[in-house]
């Protein structure tokens, strides 16, 4: 009788925490949505003010857009660190990935080494949030 009840217990306890745990996962996609829904319009205000401003007026702002459109490209598409550029990125994976060759292919045309230099540049920065754990989850994450 005794241990009936333990595994009754132990098996409600089970459902509680799969119940935690999926709220939780629940909480964190609404939270990623809602977060995609505002992002999203003003990263297109931004894409057209890089191009408005890098046309015809301060080229140095419009140049830190663009570098920060390249990580989110990098992040998004190349599932790449939202810290590290496209052209970096394509140089971890040279070896590994057609798409990392075709870029390192294309930049090569407009500036030598272009890749490498990025990577050798970016590649600290990479190593130390790494080392840091900061590319871990921290909404929702649990305890």
């Amino acid at each position: 009788m005794i241990r009936k009840r333990v595994r009754i217990r132990a098996r409600l306890r089970s459902t509680l925490q799969n119940k935690e745990s999926i709220k939780l996962s629940l909480l964190e996609k609404l939270a990623g949505t809602l977060l995609l829904c505002s992002i999203v319009p003003l990263a297109i205000l931004g894409y057209l003010l890089i191009v408005i401003v890098g046309t015809f007026f301060n080229t140095k702002r419009a140049r830190q857009g663009v570098r920060a459109l390249d990580h989110f490209v990098n992040a998004s598409l190349f599932n790449g660190y939202a810290w590290e550029s496209v052209s970096s990125h394509a140089w971890r994976e040279r070896k590994n990935k057609r798409w990392a060759r075709f870029v390192i292919k294309i930049t090569d045309f407009f500036q030598k080494d272009h890749c490498k230099r990025a990577n050798k540049r970016e590649q600290p920065v990479v190593d130390f949030v790494l080392s840091r754990k900061l590319d871990r989850q921290t909404i929702y994450k649990k305890p």
